[in-house]
């Protein structure tokens, strides 16, 4: 794939474009991530997926828009509701999915939306693969490899990271979104859907920071081989 420009997008781009954050007991970061993403993006939606830890208190607090989950409904209910809502918002252009523990870099997401902007993308997911910035390590790597090669095998794409929560769709490409997986496994959900649509796409290089913190919260090595189980069985 060809190297893909790092240009952000333009300020007018950017006041039509909604971020999308599912939520989840983040409240020890959540507030600095929306405050850092509100610098650039200002129309921010958390989902807040029945947190027991004021995150939503946090969130709204921070300047974002909080739709609430009466309980936890998994990260797959949430990123639907979020979307279904950002894309229906008066003038929405483009729609950002972003994870609300950190890992995701602003500039990044600048970047991918600049690159719908620019060349007309209506889909561009981000890609921890296509440099040597992200080191997730061994056996999260390989696990990763394999989704990705189940996803493409089921999709006809030819993704090199099927499970990056970053992404930017344009709003036609945002309303063929329709997850029916609550849980994780909604990540190739959403890529099936997204290639089904005939819409142009590109991956973009990102950095994932995988902190102390953010690996603490993150999926189990075990979760990751059942979602891999789960697409395959499906």
């Amino acid at each position: 794939m060809p190297e893909q420009s790092s240009t952000p997008a333009s300020v007018e781009a950017l006041a039509t474009t909604w971020a999308v954050i599912p939520l989840y007991n983040e409240a020890a970061v959540v507030g600095d991530v929306i405050r850092e993403l509100r610098e650039s993006i200002p129309n921010v939606v958390c989902v807040d997926d029945g947190s027991r830890d004021g995150s939503a208190e946090i969130a709204e607090a921070a300047g974002a828009r909080v739709l609430r989950h009466p309980h936890n409904m998994g990260q797959g209910a949430a990123l639907q509701t979020g979307i279904a809502y950002a894309r229906t918002q008066p003038g929405c252009q483009y729609v950002v999915t972003f994870d609300a523990d950190g890992q995701h870099r602003v500039e990044d997401a600048l970047a991918m939306v600049g690159l719908s902007e620019r060349d007309g993308y209506a889909i561009v997911l981000g890609s921890r693969f296509l440099d040597d910035r992200t080191d997730p390590g061994f056996r999260k790597r390989l696990v990763l490899k394999l989704a990705a090669a189940v996803t493409n095998a089921a999709t006809g794409m030819t993704l090199t990271d099927a499970h990056n929560g970053l992404r930017a769709l344009r709003v036609d490409a945002a309303h063929v979104v329709n997850l029916q997986q609550d849980r994780m496994a909604h990540a190739s959900e959403i890529v099936a859907q997204l290639g089904r649509s005939g819409l142009p796409w590109a991956e973009f290089p990102v950095h994932i920071r995988y902190t102390d913190y953010s690996k603490a919260k993150g999926q189990s090595m075990l979760n990751s081989i059942n979602i891999v189980v789960d697409l395959v069985i499906r």
